[in-house]
């Protein structure tokens, strides 16, 4: 196992490999980082080469200088995989990583060089809102109303006095509330796109595996993505939630490996 360095626009983002074979690339969710998704790396290191990256912002790779979209996202997976020296990829990507595949699945690189994608607990799809979700969304505009009609020093400063309140904290998502700056602004412009137009492009062998209990992305969100993507199938993990790769690790890997084994996979 060896971690390493990768640099995209003097973006430093950090990685570890472990294992020989066929790459696997992993890219981690919201909030975590590559030590997560490393017990999975080493469950298929006999059968893959695993890449498993901390995305900008997050574990060992800094925050970038400004707020990305996850086309920004996938434009330094993109970069990272064109380096590697297999001519064919495969990806295991877990929640926000999910959003980054299904933009890089669209694109010409991504059809060429990815072949296998296991997504499991993958972000992106429009959660169904409760009533609940819109009264805060409401207060806040409420609360922004009459900060909005100053000039614009006063206005900036007014807004971020009322965005460091515990009434507007309270307001926001668990994640949100925990950031601040740039990794703010990216967690805005990420939970705001909707990937639904992705799927009917993607042509990939795809599997995603999915904790019954799942309640950051539900089971909605994955049959969704299930009927969206042609050539996909849904394997439900059950007693396991949005991290199922830790709740059932042995089950996961299972699953994993049969999914990746070699035999399965053109060259």
């Amino acid at each position: 196992m060896a971690t390493f360095s990768f640099t995209y626009k003097e973006q430093q983002i950090a990685y570890e490999v472990v294992g020989e074979g066929k790459a696997l690339v992993m890219l981690h969710g919201w909030g975590s980082s590559r030590r997560v998704m490393m017990p999975i790396a080493k469950s298929l290191a006999h059968l893959r080469s695993c890449y498993v990256l901390d995305l900008p912002g997050f574990g060992e790779s800094p925050e970038p200088p400004e707020a990305w979209t996850i086309d920004d996202y996938a434009d330094a997976v993109e970069a990272f995989i064109s380096m590697l020296p297999d001519d064919h990829i495969d990806v295991l990507v877990h929640s926000f990583g999910g959003r980054i595949i299904l933009k890089l699945l669209n694109r010409p690189k991504g059809k060429q060089i990815i072949q296998k994608v296991l997504i499991t607990g993958g972000a992106g799809m429009k959660p169904k809102r409760s009533f609940k979700y819109y009264i805060r969304k409401y207060t806040a505009k409420i609360l922004k109303a009459p900060f909005l009609i100053l000039p614009g020093t006063l206005r900036d400063k007014a807004l971020n006095w009322l965005r460091s309140t515990d009434l507007w904290k309270s307001l926001g998502s668990s994640d949100y509330s925990q950031l601040s700056g740039v990794m703010r602004e990216t967690f805005v412009k990420s939970v705001t796109e909707y990937l639904e137009p992705c799927l009917p492009g993607i042509e990939h062998e795809t599997l995603l595996l999915w904790g019954r209990n799942d309640e950051a992305t539900p089971m909605y969100q994955a049959e969704r993505i299930e009927k969206g993507i042609k050539n996909s199938a849904l394997v439900v993990i059950e007693d396991a939630g949005h991290y199922a790769f830790l709740d059932k690790p042995k089950q996961f890997a299972a699953i994993a490996e049969a999914f990746f084994e070699p035999s399965g996979n053109s060259k």
